[in-house]
């Protein structure tokens, strides 16, 4: 008769629990130690930033300034360099709109910045601040423009964008009128107010883009004849009326509203 084979006896509990013990403790050394492998590799010479590469030409910046600007603001390794931040500090350098950071193994730094594109100067006084092509306001360093022949646009600052899209579509009417168009200002009040280059001042007043150009059309396709007949330049005119407009000459006043009395010639 066959013997059946002895069953495998089980492992006392605390046996047990010290196995799995020392596999924790294992697991737990394990990765301590690559842990300090890490931070150790991390730490060597071999990984700090050593350069900064510029992939785009720029206008307004040069490494020289974005060093002077930037450098003292990065810390930690070509491992540790927080980028977030390090895109923020490029960003917070004159001129620059947007910057793309990225890594290159082994110790640089890789970065391509987008400058504003100064189209006017923002505010009624004369300052640092311009507006870029997409509307946004930014400050550079006074001295630093060198296009004084930029328009100046003023506003609300976060109708800036509105403010450069109304100037846009008025600017190219005045060709005709041989007077560019060279401050728009849009006040608390929602009303649009205009200077040419002549030093006329035009009430355009309030409404929406579309009333605006049509009083201003409507202004400039009979200004001329007005301005030839009494032989003086316009001073300014008030396009508020529903059917005219009142027109100021250097050294005469009349109105072009129908319904209104002839003001008193100067």
């Amino acid at each position: 008769m066959r013997r059946s084979p002895a069953l495998a006896m089980p492992l006392p509990l605390d046996v047990r629990l010290m196995d799995r013990l020392a596999h924790v403790l294992a697991l737990l050394f394990g990765v301590l130690l690559l842990g300090l492998v890490g931070k150790w590799l991390v730490s060597q010479p071999a990984f700090t930033l050593e350069a900064i590469r510029i992939d785009n030409e720029l206008q307004h910046n040069n490494p020289v300034t974005l060093r002077a600007n930037v450098a003292h603001t990065l810390t930690g390794n070509f491992f540790t360099l927080d980028l977030v931040q390090t895109r923020k500090a490029f960003e917070a350098v004159p001129w620059v709109r947007l910057a793309e950071v990225r890594r290159e193994f082994p110790d640089r730094l890789r970065v391509k910045l987008v400058e504003h594109e100064a189209v006017a100067f923002w505010g009624t006084e004369v300052g640092s601040r311009l507006i870029n092509t997409e509307g946004e306001v930014f400050e550079v360093n006074e001295g630093d423009v060198e296009a004084e022949d930029l328009p100046r646009l003023h506003g609300p600052k976060a109708q800036a964008s509105e403010v450069l899209k109304v100037y846009r579509l008025l600017a190219p009417l005045f060709d005709s009128l041989d007077a560019p168009l060279v401050q728009l200002e849009l006040t608390g009040r929602g009303s649009w107010r205009a200077r040419l280059e002549s030093g006329a001042m035009l009430e355009l007043g309030v409404g929406h883009i579309d009333v605006i150009e049509q009083r201003t059309r409507r202004f400039l396709a009979t200004v001329s004849q007005s301005s030839s007949r009494f032989g003086r330049n316009i001073e300014s005119a008030d396009l508020r009326y529903p059917n005219g407009y009142a027109l100021r000459l250097r050294g005469v006043t009349t109105v072009s509203a129908p319904g209104k009395k002839q003001q008193t010639t100067r």
